[in-house]
């Protein structure tokens, strides 16, 4: 079985493209520059196509990192620490990374926890006081919770 030719785009063709795939959801400029190389452009086209589209706010990082804390904490009520993480994996800025943990509300963000804790705790099979505390301390601080966080959560547990 043969491998397919990647087909090659003019300069123009793939700002077309990578508008769309940019207005389809939020893109970071390493996604886009990834997309635009695959699409056989040199680095000096590729580049010069980023800054375009950044221009056009096609691409803002700062809104990007608002939407993924928004997502990642709302929706998957992961805690800062592996929302932050999972920004720089990205290779989004301290600035817009400071930008979008803003969007974090700390008193649904405490709910999230207590949510998450009493959820685990209800499933728990294990009956050991101090392994059990432990399991649960785990689970939480594997979601990206603080661990002073998670220790309060847990006192308040046992309260």
């Amino acid at each position: 079985m043969e491998k397919k030719k990647q087909k090659t785009y003019t300069p123009k063709e793939a700002l077309i493209k990578a508008a769309a795939y940019c207005a389809y959801q939020d893109r970071t400029q390493q996604e886009v520059r990834t997309k635009l190389y695959s699409y056989g452009l040199e680095p000096d086209d590729v580049e010069e196509l980023i800054l375009r589209l950044s221009q056009e706010k096609l691409i803002d990082e700062e809104r990007y990192a608002q939407s993924y804390v928004r997502g990642k904490y709302g929706l998957k009520r992961w805690g800062r620490r592996k929302i932050m993480q999972g920004l720089k994996a990205k290779g989004i800025s301290d600035y817009c990374i400071k930008q979008g943990m803003k969007e974090i509300d700390p008193e649904l963000y405490e709910q999230n926890l207590l949510h998450l804790l009493e959820k685990k705790n209800a499933t728990e099979k294990e009956k050991n006081p101090f392994t059990r505390r432990q399991k649960l301390s785990y689970y939480l601080l594997s979601k990206g919770y603080e661990s002073d966080l998670v220790q309060d959560a847990l006192k308040g547990l046992e309260a």
